[in-house]
């Protein structure tokens, strides 16, 4: 149900994104869906030509984004709906946010070599037009080089990410989760705004602040939400690629109970996700039932 409705999907301005913005949009188009935003990370550069395309095709458009940020030390992720995508403010967030991800790609390499295995720049750098020439090199690029080495064809290592494999679903988003968030061997901490600190950011320029898929980066503690809705978020994005049916009947009820705005977006990538498709959200509600939330 609702699938009409895709507010969480990222175009080649985000670092793991695939296709170009007015892509998406034509996607889109395919796929049914007639409320959309494209929630780059960190990044609002994709909406001026999402938004263009969309008018075309008539579809609505609204402008978004998703920001990396911090609450007690833990990395989450912050969509902002109905943004003023032209203002300086997110600008200044992308520059900084960029040099802190050039910073840690060179010690992601270090890492990933640690763990015995053999990647050069110059293949970094072919894999992606996105990726050659920034210097940012992600958990996912490091898993599409590797996975298509031939002399990693039986390494143990990759055989879960491989198809039938038990993280063979989405292989390269996978293997970053494995290996390169929080608490995994080949993390690298890079400096990202407070939840408190990007949630004013969107609020300051006309927007919403929407916690992205909590269920999960709250996995196993739960009892944070209730903090974070004390920092002034308006809404969380109750139904996605994530959840399953009790993390998004939580999360609703949440919702209900804090008097939040709800969304549902796929978080749509590409070859990143390709298990994931636009407009399957899992979302339950019904179109005139989700559409009263959406306050944008």
């Amino acid at each position: 149900m609702s699938t009409h409705i895709d507010l969480h999907m990222h175009s080649k301005y985000s670092d793991d994104g695939e296709f170009t913005p007015a892509e998406l949009v034509r996607q889109c188009k395919r796929a049914g869906v007639k409320i959309m935003s494209i929630t780059d990370h960190d990044s609002a550069r994709a909406n001026a030509e999402a938004r263009k395309e969309a008018q075309k095709l008539g579809i609505k458009y609204i402008s978004g984004i998703e920001i990396d940020c911090t609450f007690l030390d833990i990395n989450f992720h912050l969509l902002g709906y109905s943004i003023d995508d032209e203002s300086p403010d997110f600008v200044e967030l992308e520059n900084k946010i960029l040099t802190g991800e050039r910073n840690a790609s060179g010690k992601r390499l270090e890492l990933t070599r640690k763990l015995g295995f053999n990647i050069s720049e110059s293949e970094i750098n072919a894999i992606s037009d996105i990726t050659a020439g920034t210097g940012i090199w992600t958990g996912e690029i490091f898993a599409e080089i590797l996975l298509g080495k031939s002399e990693y064809l039986d390494h143990q290592l990759l055989m879960p990410y491989r198809e039938n494999g038990d993280r063979g679903d989405n292989p390269y988003v996978n293997f970053y989760w494995d290996f390169y968030v929080q608490g995994k061997p080949c993390y690298v901490k890079v400096d990202y705004p407070e939840l408190k600190e990007a949630i004013e950011i969107i609020q300051a320029n006309g927007g919403k602040a929407v916690f992205a898929h909590p269920g999960n980066n709250l996995k196993g503690r739960y009892q944070l939400f209730d903090e974070i809705v004390k920092t002034g978020i308006d809404g969380v994005e109750v139904f996605c690629s994530y959840h399953d049916k009790e993390a998004a009947k939580y999360f609703y009820e949440k919702a209900q109970q804090y008097d939040l705005i709800i969304t549902c977006g796929s978080d749509y990538h590409g070859k990143t996700k390709p298990s994931v498709k636009l407009g399957e959200t899992g979302c339950t509600l019904d179109k005139r039932e989700l559409e009263k939330y959406l306050e944008f």
